[in-house]
């Protein structure tokens, strides 16, 4: 049943993330929060139905880092108990600061923190807690920039994003027999919250049903499930798979 199952949501105080919480809430699951934003997190709980507050853990903390990741992943366990399945929706879905020539080095490590660093990080610390549970999942939420680039002046967003994506990768070949559900959703679309919705993107709302769906039903494993459309995610909302 759901509610004996404790989902991380890695990101979840973001405009993915709340979706995605959004929806397993309404599903029904128990879910923690992480975030190094405390007002962030305040946000959140004002957005998710008052019913299901109760149901809504959150944390201060920081999964950027080796240590600060195994600190919240300690602090999580101690305060909620098992966990029983994470999704990592890490990152921003935009960048836009110029052409590669014009960006000093830091900033590209900061791109290569927030998109691929920290799901390494945060991957690290939690994956240990569902890896051998053939009922847990561990679940990756990537999109199409790093395939190539969007548009002029969004390169280091491309470089970021391919970054994830070959982790993602990665990961599906250097541990092809763990028992938890070990899957990536690959957003093709641009994503908003609804009063933000503009030409090729889609409902973080949306997003979050179609991520809860295959979280709940647990009929895939290593796969990469792409949407590119509405239909994609209503298909993957009802079926739990593409």
């Amino acid at each position: 049943m759901a509610a004996d199952r404790l989902v991380v949501v890695l990101g979840g105080a973001g405009t993915v993330g709340s979706g995605i919480a959004k929806a397993l809430l309404d599903r029904g699951f128990r879910v923690a929060v992480i975030s190094r934003d405390a007002a962030r997190l305040d946000k959140l709980r004002d957005f998710v139905p008052a019913a299901a507050r109760p149901r809504l853990h959150t944390l201060v903390g920081d999964v950027g880092s080796e240590a600060g990741a195994e600190s919240a992943k300690r602090e999580l366990v101690r305060s909620v108990g098992q966990v029983t399945d994470v999704v990592s929706s890490l990152g921003f879905s935009w960048w836009q600061g110029g052409p590669p020539h014009t960006q000093p080095l830091q900033e590209l490590h900061r791109v290569l923190d927030t998109l691929l660093l920290s799901t390494f990080t945060a991957w690290k610390a939690f994956f240990p807690l569902v890896q051998d549970s053939a009922e847990g999942s561990y679940t990756f939420i990537t999109g199409g920039a790093g395939e190539r680039l969007l548009m002029p002046g969004t390169g280091f967003l491309t470089l970021g994003a391919a970054g994830a994506l070959a982790f993602c990768r990665v990961l599906r070949e250097e541990y092809p027999d763990v028992p938890c559900k070990l899957n990536e959703v690959k957003i093709n679309m641009g994503v908003a919250t609804p009063e933000r919705l503009g030409p090729g993107y889609v409902s973080h709302l949306e997003v979050g049903e179609a991520v809860a769906a295959l979280v709940e039903k647990r009929r895939v494993s290593h796969a990469v499930l792409c949407a590119s459309s509405p239909a994609d995610l209503q298909a993957l909302a009802l079926e739990g798979q593409l």
